[in-house]
């Protein structure tokens, strides 16, 4: 199928939400089309390499704020994943042709899925965010979970473009162990400066 993308320096993972502010006309036209229609359009990742083949179907949730001279600010979620084909012409945003990409591998291991919420909820406490720790039955708990939490755009691609839970929700919990272990290090040496660099005493 066709579909209008939004290329943007953000990866956006299925089930998250982000805010955007529409401010050029072309995409301002692009969206008042998915508000107009009801569906969605393609976001995909763009950076000084280019656009990447593989983005996520975005729905507009919620308008947060309408201006007088057209921009808007809304809230989008991520849906489906896709993988673009090929590029075409005759609109004022880029279009494309997709096709839906779906996990081709094995589901995930109970036990990472565990691991994997266990990781989060550490994070949010070593960061003290505002952030619900997952407890119900989670049908893509990689995404899930890292939806949840700032990650940088690489990670994120590294995630979408994987076809297999299995493998996608162990690289989570790897990259989850490693953000929280430079977290634990940030504090402590935080703590150490407030000390003047003195070390904790021994109880003896």
């Amino acid at each position: 199928m066709e579909i209008g993308l939004f290329p943007l320096g953000i990866v956006l993972l299925p089930t998250e939400q982000v805010p955007l502010h529409i401010f050029e006309p072309r995409y301002r036209e692009l969206i008042a089309e998915c508000l107009d229609n009801g569906k969605p359009f393609g976001l995909v990742y763009a950076d000084d390499d280019g656009l990447r083949r593989t983005g996520t179907l975005a729905s507009v949730v919620e308008v947060v704020e309408r201006f007088d001279d057209g921009r808007l600010n809304i809230v989008v979620e991520g849906g489906e994943r896709f993988r673009l084909l090929e590029l075409t012409d005759g609109r004022s945003f880029h279009t494309g042709t997709v096709e839906p990409l779906a996990d081709s591998g094995e589901a995930a291991d109970p036990e990472d899925v565990t691991r994997g919420i266990r990781l989060f909820a550490r994070l949010v406490e070593l960061t003290g965010a505002e952030v619900e720790v997952p407890v119900d039955e989670l049908e893509q708990p990689s995404f899930s979970l890292a939806s949840r939490f700032e990650l940088a755009p690489e990670l994120k691609l590294e995630l979408l473009e994987e076809e297999s839970e299995r493998v996608r929700l162990k690289r989570l919990c790897e990259i989850l162990e490693t953000v929280a272990a430079a977290v634990e290090r940030q504090r402590e040496t935080a703590e150490l400066a407030s000390r003047n660099g003195h070390p904790r005493p021994r109880p003896a």
